[in-house]
């Protein structure tokens, strides 16, 4: 009786510490590369700084991809890989089609990584390092970035459909989409501060600038010189901030307390709603902002990340191994 005990003690030691082991290896970590790759951080920081040189909207565009794909079963890589005659991916689901770009460029930064550290660094972690940098390179804060995230062998554009969220939507379906990604209001508030940089294309906006009765009128009139109320023009682009549209700062509040909101889905956090304050807060305090900003999307990146023997390590980003 006494051995029999023993035995069921050691094996539940055994398991605990397995259940340790398993647990501390599904976890992300800061110095996840420190010894594999030491140089990942400057590889892609050079990429990066040079794409921005050459076209400033592409540092909002890059920041955009890894939003996209987090909101999408996890910060996975998924959003990144082509389709082919036997898959579809999440390219060309609505949000994203004719939307998200700078794929290029991230295929610069992993041709960059494999020579440096051949088949160590997942695409989905090198998403994560590149929204940072463009962040930085446009005066934005700095984090430090969790990494050891595994690519995906399969995307959603079924999901990509339903989880990302749409210019149209009102605050409520803000707040929803949001949650369900473990992400809360007020992180929601300070991850649209992403919006400061970059530039929507008019059939994003249409709507709002020519129907709605929340918009500064002169800012209004100024958005339909280069968006026609026709379906024409479709793609002409105007800033998301008019004041900054390439410097991450604070101004995209201050621009929808103004009722200066580019798209319905940016005005409704100043709409009379749960989320003013905090807006007025962001207006004018751009310290606030940026750690606000900096803490939600690190929680961002933690959703549902492949790690351990999940997923893979792909050589090319666009396409599994």
């Amino acid at each position: 009786m006494a051995s029999s005990s023993s035995f069921m003690s050691l094996t539940i030691v055994a398991c605990l510490l397995l259940v340790s082991i398993c647990s501390t290896n599904a976890q992300l970590s800061t110095n996840f590369y420190s010894s594999s790759c030491p140089n990942l951080d400057s590889t892609v920081k050079s990429v990066v700084q040079s794409a921005i040189k050459k076209e400033a909207r592409m540092g909002a565009s890059l920041l955009r991809l890894f939003f996209h794909d987090c909101f999408v079963n996890g910060c996975d890589g998924s959003l990144l890989l082509d389709d082919t005659s036997t898959f579809t991916g999440e390219k060309m689901a609505k949000p994203n089609n004719g939307s998200v770009r700078g794929f290029e460029v991230i295929d610069q930064i992993k041709s960059a990584v494999e020579k440096a550290c051949p088949g160590v660094v997942s695409c989905a972690d090198i998403l994560a390092i590149t929204a940072r940098d463009s962040v930085v390179s446009l005066g934005g804060p700095t984090w430090n970035v969790k990494l050891g995230r595994r690519d995906a062998r399969t995307a959603s554009q079924s999901t990509a459909n339903n989880d990302i969220p749409q210019p149209t939507f009102s605050l409520s379906q803000l707040i929803s989409s949001f949650q369900k990604q473990g992400l809360s209001s007020s992180e929601m508030v300070a991850l649209s501060g992403g919006h400061t940089i970059g530039q929507a294309r008019c059939t994003s906006f249409r709507t709002r600038i020519y129907n709605e009765s929340n918009i500064n009128s002169a800012f209004a009139k100024t958005r339909q010189a280069n968006c026609p109320s026709t379906n024409t023009g479709d793609n002409n682009l105007a800033p998301l901030d008019v004041q900054t549209p390439t410097s991450f700062d604070n101004n995209y509040y201050k621009n929808i307390v103004n009722q200066k909101g580019l798209l319905h889905s940016d005005q409704q956090l100043f709409s009379g709603g749960s989320t003013n304050a905090l807006v007025q807060t962001y207006s004018s305090n751009p310290s606030r902002f940026s750690s606000d900003f900096v803490a939600a999307i690190i929680k961002m990146g933690d959703i549902k990340p492949l790690t351990g023997s999940n997923g893979e390590i792909r050589k090319n980003c666009r396409k599994t191994n």
